[in-house]
């Protein structure tokens, strides 16, 4: 694959993701309360690696602001600074339902579309 091929790619992921990337926080934290390295760590391992700090922590501060999450803060297990930790509210469980509801008939509708048999081209269509 070419370099420009590989770029416009990742920026279309990167668009892709943009859209997306506060349900799949909130499905992180949905599965436990985590704190800011963490969320980079677990979407990198879901390959989701195009995804900085910078793109966490402001979207993370909206979404509570939001009231969709709340934070506390906890010791570290290894004796330093304690750790924000984020958990979702009451709110961020019904965006996040409805946001996978959303994001699977969205992907559906893209899929078959992607999928289906394209026509043969070079010829008129009657």
């Amino acid at each position: 694959m070419t370099k420009e091929l590989s770029a416009a790619g990742d920026q279309r992921r990167s668009q892709l993701l943009r859209g997306v990337l506060d349900l799949c926080l909130l499905s992180l934290i949905a599965e436990r309360p985590r704190y800011g390295f963490e969320f980079a760590e677990a979407l990198a391992a879901g390959g989701l690696e195009l995804v900085s700090d910078g793109s966490i922590y402001p979207l993370l501060a909206r979404m509570e602001r939001a009231g969709l999450i709340s934070s506390y803060r906890a010791p570290s297990p290894s004796g330093g600074a304690p750790r924000k930790y984020y958990r979702l509210t009451e709110a961020g469980h019904a965006e996040l339902s409805g946001g996978r509801a959303d994001w699977l008939a969205f992907a559906g509708q893209v899929g078959s579309i992607l999928t289906a048999t394209a026509e043969p081209t070079g010829g008129t269509t009657p």
